[in-house]
C-alpha cells in the first residue's frame, strides 16, 4: 500500500487477529487504498466456527458484516466484499444473503473451482446464476491451470449473459449420422483462428446441409458441410453452394471480414 498499489484483498479469517487487521486498515486509510474483504468458507475465524459448528453461508455473511462494521467504525468505507466457497450452492446462498443486508460492491466467484474443464463449468453455473440475479460487480474464475483459461472462461460467461458482447460466438452442432466430415477438428481450428476478434458476431459451423441454414438460421454467417462440398449461408438464407471443403473456412472468414467491415462502416 505504501508503494502505491491500487487496492488490496485481505482475508480476516487467515489473519485471525483483530489487532493486525486494524493495523492494515490504518495503513489503507493513510494511503487511500481500497480494500476487498475476502471471506472464504475454508478459513473462517475460530469464534464464528464455534458459533456455527461448521462452515456455511450464514457464517460467511456474519464474518463479513463483523469486519465491515469494524472497518467502518475506523472511518473507512472504500470496500468491496467477496464470500467464496468451492461449493456452488453454498457460494450462491452466501452472496444472496449478504446482498440483502449490504450495498457494498461484490466480487463474485467460485474459489478453488478445480481443473480447467470441470472448474469452468462450476464457475459458469455459480457466477452465471448470481449475475443473472443482478448480484456481482466484478468476477474471478479460479482454475487449476494456465490463468489464460480463467480469462477465457470469464469472457464466455459475460458474453453468454449478454453483459459484454464481444468476439465470435460459435454455433456448432454436436454431430449425428448425417455428418460426413470431421466437424470437431474444423471447429477447433476455427476457434483458434478467430480468438483475436473483438467484434460481436454469431458464426455457425454445421455438420450437414440439413441442419445448417435451418437450425442455425439466427447466425450472422455460417457454413454447412456436405460430403465433399460446403454451403455458405447468412440468417438462414443460402448465399453460395458447391464450395470445396478445403476452401470452406477461408471463404467463411472472408465473409466474416466483409460483414464486420460493412457493419462498422454503416455504424
Amino acid at each position: 500500500m505504501e508503494s502505491g498499489i491500487d487496492a488490496i484483498r485481505i482475508n480476516p479469517g487467515t489473519i485471525n487477529n483483530v489487532r493486525k487487521v486494524k493495523e492494515i486498515i490504518n495503513v489503507a486509510i493513510q494511503t487511500n487504498t481500497p480494500i476487498r474483504v475476502g471471506i472464504n468458507v475454508g478459513s473462517l475465524e475460530k469464534r464464528i466456527l464455534k458459533k456455527y459448528t461448521q462452515p456455511n453461508a450464514d457464517a460467511m455473511v456474519e464474518s463479513a458484516l463483523y469486519y465491515i462494521k469494524m472497518i467502518e467504525d475506523m472511518g473507512w468505507q472504500q470496500l468491496k466484499v467477496s464470500l467464496k466457497a468451492s461449493d456452488v450452492l453454498q457460494t450462491i446462498e452466501a452472496y444472496e444473503k449478504f446482498s440483502k443486508k449490504s450495498d457494498y460492491p461484490l466480487h463474485i466467484g467460485i474459489t478453488e473451482a478445480g481443473p480447467i474443464f470441470s472448474g469452468a463449468i462450476k464457475s459458469a453455473i455459480g457466477i452465471g446464476i448470481l449475475l443473472y440475479k443482478g448480484i456481482g460487480d466484478t468476477i474471478r474464475v479460479s482454475l487449476t491451470g494456465n490463468p489464460v483459461y480463467e480469462v477465457i472462461a470469464a469472457y464466455h460467461i459475460l458474453r453468454n449473459l449478454g453483459i459484454r458482447k464481444r468476439g465470435i460466438n460459435i454455433i456448432s452442432c454436436p454431430t449425428c449420422g448425417r455428418c460426413k466430415t470431421r466437424i470437431t477438428d474444423i471447429v477447433d481450428v476455427f476457434e483458434r483462428e478467430v480468438s483475436y476478434f473483438d467484434k460481436n458476431l454469431n458464426v455457425a459451423i454445421m455438420g450437414c446441409e440439413v441442419n445448417g441454414p435451418g437450425e442455425a438460421k439466427e447466425a450472422d454467417i455460417g457454413i454447412a458441410f456436405g460430403n465433399n462440398k460446403a454451403t455458405l449461408f447468412a440468417k438462414g438464407k443460402v448465399i453460395k453452394t458447391g464450395i470445396p471443403k478445403e476452401m470452406a473456412l477461408e471463404i467463411l472468414k472472408e465473409e466474416m471480414y466483409n460483414l464486420i467491415t460493412n457493419n462498422y462502416s454503416n455504424n
